[in-house]
Parts: structure tokens; C-alpha cells; sequence
């Protein structure tokens, strides 16, 4: 595993151009890359009409908070890694709490809670504008990840 308290050097922009031009999905998402430290990732999708329920007004679809737990998940626990650019892991289990409806740009933000030799385990909060106005707690997770260290 690479050493504790670092994510190597230009970790951020490597993620946010494989954001942006490597994954088809989370570029049709338009996911950005807004922090990463050890241990902790955040991620955001901006708010549009195509990723909406059809209501009154336009909730953003709980797939899109499942998308952002998955991922942010993930990776948060790539700075664990050997290889944390190169290395790979594999969802095992994700569990999403939906707590309301989602008016607004979504933000996650993940925390390692522990990693193994095998296994990594994350909890991620969504956060976005509710319908009354404020920016509160839209989603809850927690992901389980097999972490293959051999890159």
C-alpha cells in the first residue's frame, strides 16, 4: 500500500481527465473531481434537466446519487492502493439510503472507514438543496470494494 497521508502527485488531474474522456459514463454525467486526500474523496454532478425525475419541481434521479457513492467510494480508497493510479479494485456491495428528494447540483463526499489487504470499506454522504432551500444530506452509503494491490 502506498504510504499513509499521501496521494501522489498530480493524482487529481489524471482522475478528472479519465473523468472527462476516459469513462463515457460519468463524462455523460459530467462528474467532477472537486477534492482528494487520503482517505477521503468528493464528487459532483451538476444539476440538469436529462438526469431529472419527471416532477414538480425536477428531483434529480436516485441513480445519479447511487453513481456518485459508488464512485466517490472507490475512490477514496485508491490513494491505499500500491499502485493507486494504475491499480484496480471491484465494487462488492453498496448499499444507498435515499433520506429526499435532490432539487440542485449533487456533492459526495467519502470516507475510508477501513482498507485491508483485500477489502475496502467506505461511507459517502450526498449532499444538495432540498425542496425547502437548504443544502442538506440527500443520500447515505456505504460500499464495499476488493482491492487487487498486485496493479
Amino acid at each position: 500500500m502506498s504510504d499513509e497521508g499521501e496521494v501522489p502527485d498530480g493524482a487529481a488531474e489524471i482522475i478528472q481527465h479519465f473523468l472527462e474522456n476516459e469513462h463515457g459514463f460519468m463524462s455523460w454525467l459530467d462528474v467532477q473531481l472537486e477534492d482528494i486526500e487520503y482517505g477521503r474523496a468528493v464528487l459532483s454532478v451538476p444539476f440538469d434537466e436529462k438526469l431529472t425525475n419527471p416532477t414538480d419541481p425536477p428531483s434529480m434521479h436516485g441513480g445519479v446519487a447511487s453513481t456518485l457513492i459508488d464512485t466517490a467510494g472507490g475512490l477514496a480508497l485508491r490513494p491505499m492502493l500500491d499502485e493507486p493510479i494504475d491499480g484496480s479494485m471491484a465494487t462488492i456491495n453498496l448499499n444507498v439510503n435515499y433520506l429526499q428528494p435532490a432539487t440542485t447540483d449533487l456533492v459526495a463526499t467519502a470516507e475510508v472507514v477501513r482498507a485491508g489487504s483485500t477489502v475496502g470499506v467506505s461511507t459517502v454522504t450526498v449532499e444538495s438543496e432540498t425542496l425547502d432551500g437548504t443544502v442538506e444530506p440527500v443520500a447515505v452509503g456505504q460500499g464495499a470494494y476488493r482491492l487487487f494491490h498486485d496493479g
